[in-house]
């Protein structure tokens, strides 16, 4: 993706502006949600091939960043994470760093190693595993 090319934000307003205050501070603002740090991914849609753009909480393994398909507990999916598994490359910017990546889906050991520490970084997350049958899926996100 080219640094000038159009990225479509969240349909949500909360999550639109603060999109919005992060991509236009270069990465000084807008970084924390919820009291925890949180980065900017870019991806392509599975339907409109278009780039957009959400907001995520984040935690780390090593030099990869995991984020959390949790969609707050609901029966369904976010749709940027059915978008990420169709189309793995994204872009991400971390506070003022902006680099592409590869998103790739935890298998279950690999995301029972991690849980924990995403718990401890956002205590929501066991509440929304308990509030939905769906296995919450954790995404590494490694720097290309």
């Amino acid at each position: 993706m080219s640094e000038d090319a159009e990225v479509r934000l969240s349909p949500a307003d909360w999550v639109a502006r603060q999109a919005r205050e992060y991509e236009e501070s270069g990465g000084t603002r807008g970084t924390v949600t919820n009291g925890v740090p949180c980065l900017l991914l870019d991806y392509v849609g599975r339907r409109s091939g278009a780039w957009h753009r959400t907001v995520l909480i984040y935690g780390r393994d090593g030099d990869d960043y995991l984020i959390v398909a949790s969609n707050g507990g609901s029966p369904r999916h976010p749709l940027w994470y059915l978008s990420i598994r169709e189309n793995p490359q994204v872009r991400l910017r971390v506070g003022t760093e902006r680099f592409p990546a590869r998103a790739r889906t935890l298998p279950p050991e690999e995301k029972a190693r991690v849980w924990p520490g995403l718990v401890e970084l956002f205590p929501q997350y066991a509440g929304y595993q308990q509030k939905t049958a769906r296995d919450i899926p954790v995404i590494r996100l490694t720097r290309v």
